[in-house]
């Protein structure tokens, strides 16, 4: 299936392939909770901290590889935009072959580098064997990560947004399963939480093969497939590494924001696990709004179809404006809830509290953000959303390191710290979206 997203009303298009992005995280985000939930509630809190101490840097490695996707998508649609089927073609093709190569040497390398990226990260040595051993396992599936994100980023620049959903839903439900079998039948611990993972996803891989294989003829490529262009390359590489390093830079910064709250506790930390799974929740829709706006206009700017262009930057900013009063408020009163569901120690909960209420009170500005970003991956220019990203997570990590080891703020310095890095952004985007609006006026 494909979806030409250069005619019909705009909103409605937008609404209707943000919904599938949104449910597809919603479901990824609870089967990673899940991990969480099943850990805290059966193995204990040591455990859930080690869990938790290593989940950045196994997203970063993920958003690093996502980001390569996303980036190479871009490019797709626009082709796809255009009707040039044997350019989109090579496309896929070209990127399918690099990633491959680059996701087992990615795999292998973090395999062996894991105790040391830990440590580097100060985990408290009582959690380390357990956080080493549970890393070692995700990031040896790691290729199955790449082929999920890059048959899913491949579908949605041609307009599906829903066939990758259908494969993730069936793999929550069998990763949740996985879980309780493995921790609670087999008593394996957060390995099995990790195991359960890797095989979920490796699932959602077949999965998707055999609906392409047969439900997707223009992704029906036969020895197409081995179709390698070098040229094709280096822009797959130029738009993907700018989008993977942007993705990489934000959890490179959460890694730092880790290492910042591993001196708080183990009561702070597993707080901060759980409330950060919360937030997640919350911020992603924002984030799935924003890449609707970029394939649609990616899509339209490929047919040179501009005005389209302007009417999705407008429509999607109306709608990230709304879910982020919406987010804000269901976080803010129903905290205490929502935390309970993943811990019961009332300190634990007490402080994650305080950081849900804390953070809902600024969602509003990454709603902004995201949409200036799908604004620009939209029209191809990706340094922007890097740089921006990079001056949020410079001036979060900064401000955290502040707030908590210099001014001894406690769990409201986390937020507070996010709070910068997005006021941060907000003053370089606006600038560069007002210059950009005022010099291609006539093109939009």
């Amino acid at each position: 299936m494909t979806n030409d997203m250069t005619k019909g009303a705009i909103t409605p298009l937008l609404i209707r392939f943000t919904i599938p992005l949104v449910l597809g995280n919603l479901f990824q985000l609870t089967y990673n909770a899940a991990d969480s939930i099943i850990v805290g509630k059966f193995v204990g809190e040591e455990a859930l901290a080690a869990v938790g101490t290593s989940n950045p840097l196994m997203t970063l490695a993920i958003l690093f590889i996502n980001g390569m996707c996303l980036g190479a998508g871009i490019l797709v649609s626009t082709a796809f935009g255009a009707g040039n089927t044997q350019l989109m073609e090579r496309q896929v093709s070209t990127t399918a072959i690099a990633g491959t190569v680059f996701s087992l040497a990615f795999s292998a390398l973090c395999v062996i580098l894991a105790t040391p990226l830990l440590q580097l990260m100060q985990v408290p040595a009582d959690i380390l064997p357990i956080a080493v051993s549970y890393l070692r396992i995700v990031f040896a599936g790691l290729i199955f990560t790449f082929f999920y994100n890059f048959l899913a980023a491949t579908m949605r620049a041609l307009g599906d947004s829903k066939s990758a959903l259908y494969f993730l839903m069936i793999s929550s439900v069998l990763n949740i399963g996985g879980d309780l079998f493995f921790v609670q039948v087999l008593n394996w611990g957060s390995n099995g939480c990790a195991l359960s993972t890797v095989v979920s996803e490796a699932l959602c891989c077949v999965l998707c093969v055999l609906y392409i294989r047969w439900k997707v003829p223009i992704l029906q490529l036969g020895r197409r497939w081995l179709v390698f262009d070098g040229k094709l390359l280096r822009k797959t590489v130029s738009y993907g590494w700018a989008s993977a390093m942007q993705q990489a830079t934000v959890q490179l910064g959460k890694i730092a924001v880790q290492a910042i709250v591993n001196t708080m506790g183990v009561n702070a930390m597993a707080a901060f696990t759980a409330a950060s799974r919360i937030d997640d929740f919350a911020y992603t829709p924002q984030q799935n709004i924003g890449h609707a706006m970029t394939t649609l206009m990616a899509q339209n700017r490929g047919a040179g179809k501009h005005d389209r262009v302007k009417q999705g930057f407008h429509c999607g900013m109306r709608i990230e404006t709304a879910y982020g009063v919406l987010i804000a408020f269901v976080c803010f009163s129903g905290a205490p809830f929502i935390m309970k569901l993943f811990v019961t120690d009332p300190e634990v909960v007490h402080l994650g509290v305080r950081f849900l209420r804390t953070v809902s009170l600024f969602y509003l500005m990454p709603a902004a953000t995201n949409g200036i970003q799908g604004f620009f991956r939209g029209i191809g220019d990706l340094k922007v959303t890097l740089v921006s990203s990079t001056f949020n997570m410079v001036f979060r990590v900064a401000a955290a390191a502040v707030f908590v080891l210099v001014w001894k703020m406690e769990i409201e310095a986390l937020p507070y710290s996010y709070a910068v890095g997005w006021v941060v952004m907000l003053l370089y985007e606006l600038p560069m979206l007002v210059r950009y609006l005022r010099s291609h006026g006539e093109e939009l």
